[in-house]
């Protein structure tokens, strides 16, 4: 059977890439003069709950010259195409074979704070500051998934490559890394907050989730600024407006709401 091919153009350049992840790109960017290319993927953007985080992942040259790269990283793809118990059998190896890796992450409350794109952008500054101290990051590459540019300035040189996260390994292995490492976090949030099966759904959007903000309101997790926080708790913005509308005739002990 045929593999699917994705394009990559690049200046002179030309490369199809098969739908299993390989490091063609990460070759031509070392040879056009980078010290290094990072692989850089995001996880959590479309939750409602827990935090934004983003992997940094570098692949040692030995991998990247291999005639099956993949195969020495444990078979690294993009994290979406991996079963959780297949994620989590391979992050120890991938963690172990990466040249430097590192992860950096926005709280559900900076999501609120700043705007996803304004916090996507601080949690990769936070990914490569932490990066930096195991690795020059100087004179590197940076290849995201998608034609968004949220890394630069941080890293000076940026390739944009709509499904890096299937066909370029390092941006794999970022995918791996951060997701599992996304996950564990809310397994362990899931403890203190069981009402919301984060354990099941890592704070993304599904039928059980949604009726357990119907029925329980948000958590202290939630990012609670999103339009979907309208739609599925309209209690809750009624429920603050008459506290406020009632506040004059109440005693300052009671004007305090909290979510669940």
């Amino acid at each position: 059977m045929a593999c699917r091919q994705f394009r990559w153009w690049r200046g002179a350049d030309f490369i199809a890439v098969k739908e299993k992840p390989t490091t063609q790109l990460e070759r031509v960017l070392l040879r056009k003069g980078s010290s290094i290319v990072i692989g850089i993927d995001e996880v959590g953007k479309g939750a409602w709950a827990g935090p934004l985080m983003i992997g940094a992942a570098v692949l040692s040259r030995d991998v990247i010259a291999s005639d099956d790269a993949a195969a020495l990283m444990g078979g690294a793809r993009d994290s979406k195409q991996l079963s959780e118990i297949k994620r989590e059998e391979m992050f120890d190896h991938v963690a172990a074979t990466c040249a430097a890796w590192s992860i950096g992450y926005v709280t559900h409350a900076e999501c609120d704070a700043l705007g996803m794109n304004a916090a996507q952008r601080l949690a990769t500054k936070r990914a490569i500051e932490s990066l930096a101290k195991q690795i020059d990051v100087s004179k590197a590459t940076a290849v995201i998934d998608g034609r968004w540019d949220f890394v630069s300035p941080h890293i000076s040189q940026v390739v944009t490559q709509v499904k890096a996260d299937a066909s370029v390994l390092s941006v794999s292995a970022a995918s791996v890394l951060a997701k599992v490492s996304r996950d564990r976090m809310m397994r362990e949030y899931a403890n203190d907050y069981s009402l919301w099966s984060f354990e099941t759904n890592k704070g993304y959007p599904c039928p059980k989730h949604r009726t357990a903000l119907q029925g329980y309101g948000p958590s202290a997790l939630h990012r609670t600024s999103w339009a979907f926080m309208e739609n599925f708790v309209p209690w809750l913005n009624r429920q603050s407006s008459n506290q406020l509308d009632h506040s004059q005739h109440e005693p300052q002990s009671q004007l305090e709401f909290r979510s669940a």
